[in-house]
């Protein structure tokens, strides 16, 4: 099993308290932290411009800005997004700033994509919101055109939602065959059949039975399109709070509800803090025999969220000594 984190961005409330002038710093940070070291195989941001789980001025920093700027301050571990929205912006200008990234980096970025969801972002910023049916075929047409134009360098498209007319793309990224794919999300008639023709690797909730789940409906699509199911990476992504005793797991908890609750209320303050306690929340023996389900259902990649890490590296030591070691 291989480990990614979460950098926080701010769109988590994860940057709360910290004065803007001082978030790049806190970012930057953690990513030369997991650089340095040899637990992480991957670093992660979100793809959004608004807090959830309602909108507040608090900080979202930007996800392609931050690739670029962790592409060239870091040397060795993978760069991804959980998960790029595909209608943000156009795939063939996507594919490109992807492709420049990846020479920044000297081949490391990873293309997290998805049909996105967030309504009020999309209206806030002019995008509308069309149904889910029109997100998905837009998914569906801007992944073919990025694969093309990342594999030849050029590209034309014709399709329903997005033209493409001989762009070039040049220089390509430096990896062969294209930046790596993982195609995010569980809607098992479409999000997960495009996974089956084009990722590389997908992402699903890491609860255990929809983990199970999600697996057997991408079986299914992959014997449908002739895809082999083994080589597709299936990953999820977890909330981590850890400590060394159940007290002290509940009293972090406690200070996140302190930490939401002023800007989104009591009811959205519950609901985050109980999203919170899945499989990577525990003590670390806990923790451990939570993942190791995961890892027997054919999970090979965790990318990790620790809502408190810019504020306190404690759980996330904790986690790489004690989880990582025991599931790697």
């Amino acid at each position: 099993m291989r480990f990614g984190m979460f950098i926080p961005q701010g769109w988590r409330l994860d940057l709360v308290g910290i004065d803007s002038s001082e978030q790049w710093a806190v970012m930057n940070g953690l990513a030369r932290r997991a650089d340095d070291g040899d637990a992480w195989d991957s670093l992660w941001v979100y793809d959004h411009f608004h807090t959830v789980p309602l909108p507040t001025d608090e900080a979202t920093h930007e996800a392609w800005s931050l690739m670029s700027a962790f592409a060239a301050g870091t040397s060795r571990i993978k760069l991804g997004q959980m998960c790029t929205a595909m209608s943000y912006r156009n795939p063939v200008y996507l594919a490109k700033v992807a492709a420049t990234a990846d020479i920044i980096s000297g081949g490391r970025i990873q293309m997290g994509i998805g049909a996105g969801w967030y309504e009020h972002e999309w209206r806030a910023y002019g995008y509308g919101f069309p149904p889910a049916r029109e997100r998905l075929a837009r998914l569906d047409e801007g992944v073919q055109i990025m694969r093309d134009a990342w594999r030849d360098g050029r590209v034309s498209f014709d399709g329903r939602h997005y033209q493409v007319d001989g762009a070039i793309v040049a220089p390509k990224p430096l990896q062969e065959n294209g930046i790596p794919l993982w195609i995010a999300g569980g809607g098992e008639k479409v999000t997960l059949k495009i996974a089956a023709k084009y990722a590389q690797y997908t992402n699903f909730s890491g609860d255990p039975e929809q983990f199970a789940h999600k697996s057997r409906v991408l079986a299914g699509h992959c014997d449908d399109v002739g895809t082999d199911y083994d080589a597709v990476v299936r990953s999820a992504n977890i909330n981590v709070v850890i400590a060394d005793t159940e007290a002290e797991v509940d009293a972090r908890l406690a200070h996140l509800r302190g930490v939401y609750s002023p800007l989104v209320g009591d009811a959205a303050t519950e609901s985050m803090v109980t999203a919170m306690r899945g499989p990577g929340t525990g003590t670390p023996e806990q923790v451990i025999g939570q993942l190791a389900r995961l890892k027997d259902l054919g999970c090979e990649y965790l990318i990790c969220y620790f809502p408190d890490a810019a504020h306190d590296h404690r759980g996330l030591e904790l986690f790489e000594r004690a989880v990582i070691p025991a599931l790697s």
